[in-house]
């Protein structure tokens, strides 16, 4: 027998001797054979973990396992046995043995497959984190009192309106702050108009196109159909709308509206008239809440326009001067007279798309090119006749302009130089013009109520005869617009009591319900569609802005 085998022998002879208070079976054969084994068997052990030991010493090795444990306790929580609260997490992380493996794959929930957990987003609350939600497991927390809560909404007047079904009486706590917070969304909805660098859609995209990668993500990110209904052909025949709360109903205008446009996020629209007032008012179809109201003292408004990218309104009337109201810092300036022109009246204007040109209808056939970062004249255009109309085309670098000569002109704004010039088909005096927004068609209008829809690029080639000619009205064509998608052509006449059509563009006919024998729409003198075409706004001479909602088109 060896000396560490006789010296382990001997220590547990003594500390069985001092336990048992006697000296039976010290020196038994049963106990010396069983002892002899022991000690055999804490031999090889020793011999392994020699092999095992690295050069360095045993107290740093020791040390550098310690800190490893606390760091896979730290970051993957206690491997080896649960902590308890009270408990450090070295304390758990030292007791396990020494040799157990650092990571495991637990299998047990799926049968030996792997699941991925699945990150699902709530929908009903905004500030509340995201859940993971792990197939086939049950959740490690749930929040048992807000399960538990109940509320009676029938109880209570004042919540009978989070209803969703006639019956219902109880709903949980958390459905409650959910329905509570759609319901706070309805009444107050987002005044994305503030919002100078919120990304909007183009006109004329749809929906489910998106510029970039979370244009998924937002599809996912809502219930709305995926198909809506203004990706479908307008019908022609009978047009589905309904007449809402006037546009500006909380301050009406002492005079005729000679402008309403709509901001490019649809929230938003200025309303101008000869009362010497700018208002703007938020459009939610029930209360159109005012915004802000400008007082313009020695300008009666006779037109007023957003600049394409929403950074300021410009305003003009018969003077030699106009305005420009920038909305981000709310400041007022006064532009003019332009230097070395003797224009008396610069009432007429349009913007171009791309919100770097404003082209104003000058004397004599001049046509003034002002820069609209600077608001100095740029450049002029000189037409044979005199001017009476314009609009911008190819997304701000072609102009087209007619007027008394009957003639309609294409120029080229990169080289201030008329590319195209064809006479209007059967008119003698142009007086209205207007293009779609892709530049495809264009309308004009002449003194006699003649309204020619043309296609730009076989006009260019030289087909003078128009797609369509229109001949609902009989007196001055006043304001003409397309909707976004090109399938709606609204026209009006000044001088004409309801005189004011909806053209269904594919099939260039008047849609016989509009606007309906129960609407009055007094003197129309202008109008404007929202960027999604869900609006209509219409003022007229009595100082009122009518809105009308178009069931085809889903958004503002």
């Amino acid at each position: 027998m060896s000396l560490i085998s006789q010296n382990a022998q001997k220590r547990r002879l003594e500390k069985s001797g001092a336990d048992d208070g006697n000296d039976e079976g010290i020196g038994s054969p049963v106990a010396i054979d069983g002892e002899v084994g022991k000690g055999a068997k804490l031999k090889k052990h020793n011999k392994e973990r020699k092999k095992k030991r690295t050069k360095m010493p045993e107290a740093q090795q020791n040390k550098e396992e310690e800190e490893m444990r606390q760091l896979e306790s730290s970051l993957f929580g206690a491997l080896y046995a649960p902590l308890e609260f009270g408990t450090e997490v070295g304390a758990a992380a030292a007791a396990p043995d020494r040799d157990a493996p650092l990571f495991f794959t637990d299998r047990s929930a799926a049968d030996g497959v792997d699941d991925l957990p699945i990150y699902e987003e709530d929908l009903t609350h905004d500030d509340e984190e995201d859940e993971v939600i792990i197939k086939g497991r049950k959740p490690v927390w749930v929040d048992e009192e807000e399960e538990r809560t109940e509320v009676d909404i029938v109880k209570v007047a004042r919540l009978r309106k989070l209803r969703k079904e006639a019956d219902e009486h109880l709903i949980s706590g958390k459905e409650y702050e959910a329905r509570l917070r759609g319901q706070h969304a309805k009444l107050n909805p987002f005044t994305g108009w503030a919002d100078m660098d919120r990304k909007t859609p183009l006109p004329g995209t749809s929906d489910g196109e998106s510029d970039d990668d979370g244009g998924v993500d937002d599809i996912l990110q809502n219930n709305d159909e995926l198909v809506v209904k203004d990706t479908v052909k307008l019908l022609p025949g009978m047009l589905e709308f309904s007449r809402l709360v006037d546009a500006n109903i909380q301050d009406p205008s002492s005079g005729p509206i000679n402008s309403v446009q709509f901001h490019r996020n649809g929230q938003l629209m200025l309303a101008a008239g000869l009362d010497k007032h700018l208002r703007f008012f938020q459009i939610d179809g029930k209360r159109n809440p005012k915004i802000q109201s400008i007082f313009i003292g020695d300008c009666p408004v006779l037109k007023a326009a957003f600049l394409p990218d929403g950074s300021e309104v410009i305003l003009s009337g018969r003077r030699k001067f106009f305005y420009s109201f920038d909305l981000v810092n709310a400041a007022v300036s006064k532009i003019g007279p332009l230097t070395g022109r003797e224009e008396k009246s610069l009432e007429s204007f349009e913007i171009s798309p791309d919100s770097r040109t404003i082209a104003f209808v000058g004397n004599e056939g001049y046509i003034l090119l002002i820069s609209a970062k600077t608001k100095q004249l740029i450049g002029t255009l000189k037409m044979n006749g005199s001017v009476r109309s314009l609009a911008f085309a190819d997304g701000g670098n072609q102009l087209l302009s007619s007027g008394g000569d009957g003639h309609v002109y294409h120029w080229d704004l990169g080289t201030r130089k008329c590319i195209h010039k064809a006479m209007d088909d059967g008119s003698l005096a142009s007086v209205s013009l207007c293009t779609s927004w892709d530049s495809s068609l264009f309308a004009t209008g002449s003194t006699s109520g003649i309204v020619n829809v043309y296609k730009r690029d076989d006009f260019l080639g030289g087909k003078r005869k128009p797609l369509k000619t229109i001949e609902n009205l009989t007196t001055d064509v006043g304001e003409m617009k397309f909707n976004h998608d090109a399938q709606i052509l609204a026209i009006t006449s000044r001088k004409e009591r309801n005189g004011m059509r909806l053209v269904h563009v594919p099939s260039f006919s008047v849609f016989q319900n509009w606007p309906g024998p129960r609407f009055s729409l007094h003197y129309p003198r202008c109008l404007d569609f929202s960027p999604g075409s869900g609006f209509l706004s219409v003022g007229h001479a009595g100082g009122k802005v009518l809105l009308y909602k178009l069931h085809h088109y889903q958004n503002a």
